[in-house]
């Protein structure tokens, strides 16, 4: 397991504390990652708390939160610059619980489904392979399942991590478990 200790803060939140493994975080307000399109505007004021890494990986994370504000989000983060990135989560969009993707190569792009999340939360996997990035969730019959498949430009080092926004509020809690960033899984695409 990756120990939360030993990452590092983009934006660091409001408040933040080790709870035994875990990771409890409270977002400051108006923090997103956005880039342009759409909105026209530009954000790099969300939390993300990384290490970095060089070649493959996969990251793997369970997330729990109380979400009631529109855009609440939270879960994992691969980082390039402030306009290549790629974020997952669970977000509150429309009144409801969604897994999120935005994928931002100089503009951002988001994907999003309804998705139902467990009291003790959710489980989100994100892997690179070379230029590739896989987003996955794990379902309730305990299946992984693919949300995204997407491009990232290959780099031999990039920033890999939680992340968590509050694009419409202060004090949004989170709470991270289970956080692992090792050696990523096989190409296969389909178990």
């Amino acid at each position: 397991m990756t120990r939360f200790a030993d990452l590092t803060w983009l934006n660091p939140p409001l408040h933040s504390e080790l709870r035994g493994e875990d990771l409890l975080v409270r977002t400051r307000n108006a923090t997103d990652f956005w880039h342009k399109t759409f909105y026209g505007f530009q954000r790099h004021s969300g939390h993300f708390l990384h290490q970095t890494v060089t070649g493959d990986f996969t990251a793997q994370v369970r997330v729990q939160a109380h979400f009631e504000h529109l855009y609440d989000q939270a879960g994992l983060m691969v980082r390039i610059d402030e306009k290549q990135w790629v974020k997952t989560g669970i977000e509150l969009t429309d009144g409801a619980i969604h897994l999120s993707v935005v994928i931002t190569n100089g503009q951002s792009d988001w994907s999003l489904f309804q998705c139902p999340v467990k009291p003790d939360g959710i489980r989100i996997r994100l892997t690179r392979h070379a230029e590739s990035i896989r987003v996955q969730y794990l379902d309730s019959e305990g299946h992984w399942k693919i949300a995204r498949l997407g491009y990232l430009p290959p780099r031999e080092a990039i920033e890999v991590g939680v992340m968590c926004c509050s694009p419409e509020r202060e004090g949004f809690e989170v709470l991270f478990k289970n956080l692992t960033i090792g050696t990523a899984i096989a190409r296969q695409l389909h178990e």
